[in-house]
C-alpha cells in the first residue's frame, strides 16, 4: 500500500474496540495527529484530549506560509482546509488561552518548543506584551530575547511584568556561568603535593597508588589513609583591561544577553578590569551598570544600524596600558560605517600592543553568522578573529592576564 487510497475503512482496526473503556487507539491517535483530517477514515476520530492538542497545534502551525506552496488548500479562517480539525473555536482562541492549553496538554519540552516557534518563527509578539500572557508564561532564554527585542512597545504595567522574566533567566545564567568563569582564575594544577585538602584538586591516580598496601581482597577495595591533593599555581597579577564592545543590532542578541552576564561575572575579579560598551550607530558606554545586568539589559536599544568603527575608536580612548589591554568586539561585523577606520585603528591597537579579539558570537553554542570578507580583514590587521562561549573567553583572558 502506498496511502490511504488503498486502505478499506472497513479492515482498519476499530479504534474504538481497542480498549475496554472503549478509548481510540494511541497509535492511531498519533497517526492522526502526525497525518491530519483526511487520515481519519483509516485512524477514526481523535479523542478528546488528543483534539485539543490537535486544535493548539493548528493554531499556531496553520499560520505556516509554505502550506500553500505545499498545495494545501487554506480555509476562510487562513487554516488550512481539510486539515488538522481544530474546530470553529480555534481561530479566536487569544495567546492566553492558547498558552494555558498548551502547558495542560505537552510536556515541559514541546511546550517550550511551541513558545520559541510562536514568538521567533510567527511573531506573536502578544506573547511578551500582554500582561495576562506574561503573567502566565514561563521564564526562559527565547521568551528573555522576545522581550529585548520587544520592550521598546510595552507599557510601564506590561514592562514591570517582563521585568520577572529578565530577572528570572539572568539569575539563572549567572549561577551557571560565574562558577566556570570564575575558575578560570583560580590558578592551574601543577604537578606538587598540597597540604590544603579541597575536592576539587583531589589527586586520584596519586591518592590510589600512595595506599595500594591497603587493598582488601575479599571486598575488592582500598582503604585510604593517606588521600593526596595537587598544588595549584597562583597567578602573578598585574593590572589588566577587558573591554567589551557589543553590538546592539537585533541578530547579535543572544550576545548581547551574554556579555552582560560575562561583564557581570568578571566584575571585581583581582587583577581585571572591566568596561561594556554597546553600540549601534550611536556608542554607550554600561560599564556603570555592569553590577546589576538586568537593568543594564532593559537599558540596551536592540535594532538601529552597526558603526563598529566608532565603537573602536571609543574602546582606543579608553585603553591605559596597551600591553595590559583586550578588546573584544562582539558583532557579526556588518559594518555599516567606515570599514578602512575600523581596520586602521585596530591595526594600531595592535602595533601598540593591545590584543584585539573579533567575536562573531559570545554566546553558549557560539554559532556565528558574519561578514567573513571584513572578519578576514581584521585578521590581517592582527585581530583574533572567532566565537567563543562566555567561559573559553574567561579561559582566554585568565591566560593572558597570568602570564
Amino acid at each position: 500500500m502506498t496511502g490511504t487510497d488503498h486502505i478499506d475503512h472497513t479492515d482498519r482496526p476499530a479504534a474504538t474496540d481497542s480498549a475496554a473503556d472503549g478509548a481510540p487507539d494511541a497509535g492511531l491517535e498519533r497517526w492522526r495527529l502526525i497525518l491530519g483530517a483526511p487520515a481519519e477514515r483509516a485512524t477514526g476520530p481523535l479523542g478528546a484530549e488528543a483534539a485539543a492538542r490537535d486544535a493548539a497545534l493548528e493554531w499556531l502551525y496553520g499560520r505556516d506560509i509554505d502550506l500553500e506552496r505545499r498545495g494545501v488548500r487554506r480555509g476562510p479562517t487562513g487554516a488550512p482546509a481539510g486539515g488538522r480539525t481544530g474546530g470553529d473555536g480555534a481561530s479566536v482562541l487569544t495567546p492566553v488561552d492558547w498558552l494555558d492549553d498548551v502547558h495542560r496538554l505537552f510536556p515541559k519540552e514541546t511546550v517550550e518548543r511551541l513558545e520559541r516557534d510562536a514568538v521567533e518563527r510567527y511573531e506573536i509578539t502578544e506573547i511578551v506584551t500582554d500582561p495576562e500572557v506574561l503573567a502566565r508564561v514561563e521564564p526562559n532564554a527565547t521568551l528573555l530575547r522576545a522581550v529585548l527585542r520587544t520592550k521598546h512597545l510595552m507599557n510601564p504595567q506590561v514592562l514591570a511584568l517582563a521585568r520577572r522574566i529578565v530577572e528570572t533567566v539572568v539569575r539563572e545564567l549567572m549561577e551557571r556561568l560565574r562558577p566556570e568563569l570564575r575558575r578560570a582564575f583560580t590558578g592551574a594544577r601543577s604537578r606538587r603535593p598540597s597540604r590544603l585538602p579541597l575536592a576539587r584538586d583531589f589527586d586520584f591516580r596519586g591518592t590510589v597508588r600512595a595506599n595500594l598496601a591497603h587493598y582488601q581482597p575479599e571486598q575488592r577495595r582500598v582503604l585510604i589513609e593517606r588521600p593526596l591533593f595537587h598544588a595549584r599555581t597562583r597567578r602573578h597579577l598585574e593590572q589588566w583591561q577587558l573591554i567589551l564592545l557589543v553590538d546592539q543590532s537585533g541578530s547579535m542578541v543572544g550576545s548581547v544577553i551574554h556579555s552582560a552576564v560575562t561583564a557581570a561575572c568578571l566584575w571585581n575579579l583581582p587583577g581585571l578590569r572591566t568596561h561594556l560598551i554597546a553600540f549601534d550607530t550611536a556608542v554607550v558606554d554600561l560599564t556603570a551598570d555592569v553590577t546589576d545586568p538586568v537593568e543594564l539589559l532593559m537599558r540596551v536599544q536592540l535594532g538601529g544600524g552597526t558603526d563598529i568603527a566608532r565603537a573602536v575608536d571609543y574602546a582606543a580612548g579608553l585603553v591605559d596600558n596597551p600591553r595590559r589591554s583586550i578588546v573584544a568586539v562582539v558583532s557579526d561585523f556588518y559594518e555599516g560605517g567606515d570599514p578602512y577606520r575600523l581596520v586602521r585603528t585596530v591595526r594600531g591597537l595592535v602595533e601598540q600592543g593591545a590584543t584585539v579579539l573579533g567575536l562573531a558570537a559570545l554566546d553558549e553554542e557560539a554559532d556565528p553568522v558574519y561578514d567573513r570578507a571584513l572578519a578576514g580583514r581584521l585578521a590581517e590587521a592582527g585581530a583574533h578573529v572567532g566565537a567563543m562561549t562566555p567561559g573559553r573567553l574567561a579561559e582566554f583572558v585568565a591566560e593572558k592576564v597570568g602570564r
